[in-house]
């Protein structure tokens, strides 16, 4: 049945509407107020307009009742019609009125409505299903970037209210296998009745998914959340009557929860598709959570045991070294004749006793030093230095025990001096070790020592070490220790450096060790931001590297910095380096700031110029509490209290906690 809103005051033209429409309903009126009023209740499909009318806008009148889906058919009369009114009506039709004509107008204009009304739906559904796209490749791309689970799931369940619009959603993860948590998002609150029942149901949805549950969820150890947009009103069990989706967050075998939304209005095949895909977008992510999670636990333990290890070494080698100290002593005591006359046998066995007592002490202060290192705990007293009185201090050491294999310690410096920032008793360290290690296998020949000052990309080694030396940037002090032994196969270089290792032929067993010498070097050539590595060839020779960063203000302070680190991490504390990043003017006005920045906070510092631009880095040591969070609202004060100092500046505070960089906050003056 077609509906008819005939505006008309005539009762012939009424009459005829009716006779040529007889079994369709015809609303009839004049009034403006019930004009509307019908189209607003009645909704009818063709709007007939007398065009003998006089007391009526048809101006205005036609733009308003285009608003609503109807068709307009005018009936021209005598009048002049303004060309606003004609170009808001559809279909026009001359009085007097022919019936056949107005039948077969009214039958073409219903057709037509028809059409439009198809357009409109199909247009809202394109609308639609670009929005709930637009979602989808939104939803996507935030997913990507997250590894937190509560997150994640936030991220999807967001997507879906936004694709979707329900009015309740209930999803059930897992914090950790004890704690089970259904998240439920809803329009409005919840009764307490509703919410056991929403437990309930999850539970047994849980139950009813894996045929071997891991876990016993009970009502008692089911956490909930809840975030509720509105209390105006209050779900009951009506809304468990609404058309409702389930989808399991499910990854091959592993299991991450299910979520499960309801809504009044009917859910489409298309909204199901959307539902569907949301949900698998989240379980990838899930699963690279979980793995993250479970490596991240995984590598708390491990350093728990590394630790545990370290501090068990520790004690153990002191435990060691004190009696041992008492066994050297009376060895030399016996072999200095004070405890009285020495048979030739007696003496022999006291020096191959005291022989391995200073062995077995050695191997005691190399386990010592790995795990001093490896705790964060090592002892270092950086300075500006000079490479030529440690190999001075190493060459005239070690020249006897050279001499005693024949062999012969040379030196060829480098062509000028190079100042370095360093610990120059635990480059005597390295060095001793590299040489003694070549006085060891090498059986004829010379021991080369030489230093010269290099650039980074100027450097030459094998692929193996190129992870460890990649890093480095700008000016090295080079030292090479390089002797004509026994040499080492290509494929045995990657493991010279690792903890107790010895590369495995007959002169290695015959000379021992502990296997922890170039450990020990590589561990203080990183704390010296510097590398160590070697090449060689089989009985040819090695050649041993270790390079020092040439001083400057920036390595000088990153030296500083690692060490800092390092002891904070020995003592699990923190260190904050704050950047500040601003005009030469603004920075210089900064520092010379009564009681701003103090001596503490200079003396570990950098400050590197860029044009007009000054980059102002501090290390700030603390327990809990940075203190650089004291520091940094004290700049922050003064930069906004004296805004006629220092104008718009730009100051960014970036924190350093335990290695790793975060950017806290900015300010922008």
């Amino acid at each position: 049945m077609t509906k008819f809103l005939l505006i008309s005051g005539d009762s012939e033209k009424e009459s005829i509407v009716k006779d040529t429409f007889p079994s369709d309903e015809v609303i009839t009126t004049v009034d403006e107020t019930l004009i509307f009023d019908n189209l607003e209740v009645e909704e009818p499909d063709i709007v007939i307009l007398d065009g003998d009318l006089t007391d009526l806008d048809f101006k205005a009148l036609c733009r308003k009742i285009k608003q609503y889906p109807v068709v307009i058919l005018l009936i021209l009369g005598e009048k002049k019609y303004n060309k606003d009114v004609t170009h808001n009506v559809n279909l026009f039709i001359k009085a007097p009125i022919d019936k056949r004509l107005l039948s077969a107008t009214i039958d073409s204009a219903l057709i037509t409505r028809q059409t439009l009304i198809k357009m409109t739906k199909s247009n809202q559904e394109l609308a639609a299903s670009l929005y709930q796209l637009n979602v989808l490749y939104s939803t996507s791309s935030q997913l990507a970037g997250s590894l937190d689970k509560d997150k994640l799931l936030k991220i999807m369940i967001e997507g879906i209210e936004k694709s979707l619009n329900f009015e309740l959603s209930c999803t059930l993860t897992f914090r950790s296998e004890r704690e089970p948590v259904l998240m439920i998002n809803s329009l409005y609150k919840i009764s307490d009745r509703l919410l056991e029942a929403l437990k309930l149901r999850a539970i047994l949805s849980y139950k009813s998914l894996l045929a071997d549950p891991p876990f016993d969820i009970k009502i008692g150890n089911l956490k909930i959340e809840k975030n509720i947009k509105h209390n105006i009103k209050e779900y009951d069990f009506s809304v468990l009557r609404y058309d409702n989706m389930f989808a399991p967050m499910q990854q091959n075998d592993e299991f991450y929860g299910f979520t499960e939304i309801y809504r009044e209005k009917p859910f489409t095949t298309e909204d199901a598709t959307v539902f569907q895909t949301l949900v698998q977008q989240v379980t990838i992510p899930l699963q690279s959570a979980s793995f993250t999670q479970e490596l991240k636990a995984t590598n708390r333990k491990l350093q728990k045991l590394e630790r545990l290890k370290s501090e068990f070494i520790s004690i153990v080698s002191h435990e060691l070294r004190t009696p041992l100290t008492a066994i050297k002593n009376a060895m030399d005591i016996i072999l200095s004749g004070k405890a009285g006359e020495m048979t030739e046998n007696i003496e022999k066995f006291v020096s191959m006793g005291k022989r391995n007592a200073i062995r077995l002490s050695g191997i005691i202060n190399d386990l010592l030093d790995i795990s001093k290192i490896e705790a964060g705990k090592m002892d270092f007293k950086f300075e500006l230095t000079h490479i030529e009185p440690v190999i001075e201090y190493v060459k005239n050491n070690l020249t006897e025990m050279a001499r005693e294999k024949g062999l012969e310690i040379t030196y060829t410096p480098a062509d000028e001096s190079a100042e370095i920032y360093a610990d120059s008793n635990r480059l005597e360290q390295v060095l001793t070790n590299l040489v003694s290690n070549a006085i060891k296998f090498t059986p004829s020949g010379n021991i080369d020592i030489s230093t010269k000052v290099v650039n980074a990309r100027e450097l030459h080694y094998d692929q193996c070490f190129e992870e460890d030396i990649k890093k480095l940037q700008g000016n090295y002090l080079q030292v090479c220790v390089e002797d004509h032994g026994i040499g080492i196969e290509r494929k045995d270089l990657n493991h010279v450096f690792d903890k107790f290792a010895q590369i495995e032929n007959s002169l290695s067993r015959k000379v021992g060790g502990s296997g922890l010498g170039l450990p020990i070097a590589r561990q203080l050539m990183e704390s010296h931001n510097g590398a160590i590595w070697c090449d060689s060839e089989i009985n040819k020779g090695s050649r041993f590297y270790f390079v020092v960063p040439v001083a400057n203000d920036k390595s000088n302070f990153n030296m500083i910095k690692k060490q800092l680190i390092q002891k904070a991490k020995a003592n699990l504390s923190t260190v904050a380096i704050i950047k500040i990043k601003s005009s030469n003017d603004v920075i210089e006005k900064l520092m010379n700031e009564e009681n701003l920045l103090n001596k503490t906070y200079m003396a570990n510092s950098l400050i590197e110029k860029e044009g007009v631009l000054t980059t102002l880095s501090m290390v700030v040591m603390d327990g809990d509490k940075p203190s650089a969070e004291f520091l940094k609202k004290k700049i922050t004060s003064l930069v906004e209290q004296k805004k006629n100092v220092y104008g718009e500046c730009d100051i960014i505070y970036s924190y350093d906690i335990e290695g790793e960089v975060h950017e806290k906050d900015s300010y922008s003056g």
